[in-house]
């Protein structure tokens, strides 16, 4: 690995890929910073925050070990929903996203990402809600492809919105002297649309949702 495509990791919308005794795993997280600088003799220290409610969260707990694949702009925007809200638990992720698994065992995504990185976990703090987890990388690309999604990028170009675990989340501006107060949300990303000149029924029936490409019966009222 070359530590100069270390520079795609800040503010970048990222993959985080881990594997239990079932399945491989990954969720979107855009909480990934570097800690250290990489030298000729030590590796480079990244952190993560995850929710302690995250399957993610407890798949690094047992094994010690995940990836990080940076998306870019180019990422299918479907990639973000199947790994986004929907939970490792009760579902394979990973299913219909093209992914490699390193000799390690770990799962790195392969939709048009800029780069990945293999990270051993060295430190944990627990947090309000929150694990940060500390970690070693010892392994990744020699160059980076693209350009790196970073979150505005995901806000601003996709109408992309944090889950309600991230540490990112915000809550939903109040619309209602703009609109009609009338919001439905996707059912499978999370993706709320509320726009005050068209109406959710007015949409076309060949409709998708922008972020995962679900059709418009995934929607469902917000309450």
């Amino acid at each position: 690995m070359k530590p100069a495509v270390l520079k795609n990791l800040p503010h970048s919308i990222c993959a985080i890929g881990v594997r239990d005794a079932k399945r491989y795993n990954a969720c979107i997280i855009s909480s990934v910073m570097q800690v250290s600088k990489a030298t000729a003799s030590v590796p480079p220290l990244v952190a993560i925050s995850l929710n302690k409610g995250n399957y993610t969260s407890d798949c690094i707990e047992k094994s010690g070990m995940f990836t990080i694949s940076v998306l870019s702009q180019d990422t299918p925007p479907q990639v973000i929903g199947a790994l986004g809200l929907v939970s490792g638990k009760k579902a394979d992720k990973l299913e219909n996203v093209r992914h490699k698994v390193l000799a390690e065992g770990v799962p790195v995504i392969k939709e048009k990402t800029c780069c990945w990185f293999l990270c051993m976990v060295k430190e944990k703090m627990e947090l309000a809600g929150q694990r940060l987890f500390i970690a070693e990388v010892v392994a990744g690309s020699d160059e980076a492809v693209g350009v790196p999604m970073t979150y505005q990028y995901y806000v601003e170009h996709l109408n992309g919105s944090a889950p309600l675990r991230s540490p990112t989340y915000l809550p939903p501006e109040n619309t209602a002297d703009k609109s009609s107060g009338e919001s439905f949300v996707c059912s499978v990303c999370g993706y709320v649309y509320s726009d005050p000149h068209t109406g959710f029924e007015e949409l076309p029936e060949d409709w998708v949702c922008p972020i995962c490409k679900m059709p418009k019966k995934a929607f469902v009222r917000k309450k």
